[in-house]
């Protein structure tokens, strides 16, 4: 079992910064290179990875492993887009459903405002979990720190204590919010999906215009997305 696991652990890492050696595997995972080694040795033998090219190996994730993310967030659109729709109807603002990528957040899912005045990002597009609400939703269930916290407006948390202290009032009222801090026009507020484990599988959130979202509006939409954010973890557990 414990075999099973490590290699877990190092499919997992792959995935999050790839390309990436086996050097600095072990170092990530605290393993020795030879476990490492072991694991990545079957991983490519099942197919699950395989060497990226160049003079040293340097592993990334096959199409395999691709295939059955995008399985599993097709099944978790197919769940979240009625909730996704009703929350919309509910606020008249854009509603993002992100997954959690690495050190971001990923937008695999939108249904945009009917008004003319709206923020619009292309899905895909990768978000910081320090800085933007449906990442900081799902960094207060990670149970773990960032390594670096860069600035993106005047408003982005970048001191650690801080950061600790606005998750843990994540978790207290159920809901993160964006405040201009990954862009100075967008605020937002969101809720993490979380899984049998506990561990955030994905977030939801409400999306609109910093200039739009009063603060009657934002603890409003916050009750909100954690009404939604809720059934769909109970849908999904």
């Amino acid at each position: 079992m414990q075999n099973v696991i490590t290699a877990l652990r190092v499919l997992e890492e792959v995935s999050a910064r790839q390309p990436i050696g086996v050097g600095e595997l072990a170092r990530l995972l605290g393993l020795p290179k030879s476990t490492v080694q072991r694991s990545l040795r079957t991983l490519h033998e099942a197919g699950w990875i395989r060497p990226a090219g160049g003079e040293v190996t340097r592993w990334q994730v096959t199409s395999k492993a691709l295939q059955v993310a995008r399985r599993t967030e097709l099944g978790l659109r197919d769940a979240a887009v009625p909730v996704m729709e009703e929350l919309r109807q509910r606020t008249g603002e854009t509603i993002h459903l992100m997954v959690p990528e690495g050190e971001a957040v990923v937008l695999i899912e939108r249904l945009e405002t009917d008004k003319p005045l709206r923020i619009v990002l292309p899905l895909g597009i990768r978000l910081p979990l320090h800085a933007s609400a449906n990442g900081k939703a799902v960094l207060a269930h990670l149970g773990r720190a960032l390594d670096e916290l860069p600035a993106y407006t005047d408003t982005t948390i970048t001191d650690a204590r801080a950061l600790r202290a606005e998750l843990e009032a994540v978790r207290a009222r159920g809901y993160a919010d964006n405040r201009g801090e990954w862009r100075a026009d967008i605020a937002a507020v969101a809720s993490a999906i979380l899984g049998p484990d506990g561990a955030p599988i994905a977030s939801l959130s409400v999306s609109t215009p910093a200039s739009r979202m009063t603060e009657d509006q934002r603890a409003q939409y916050g009750e909100l997305v954690t009404q939604a954010a809720g059934t769909l973890t109970e849908s999904l557990g």
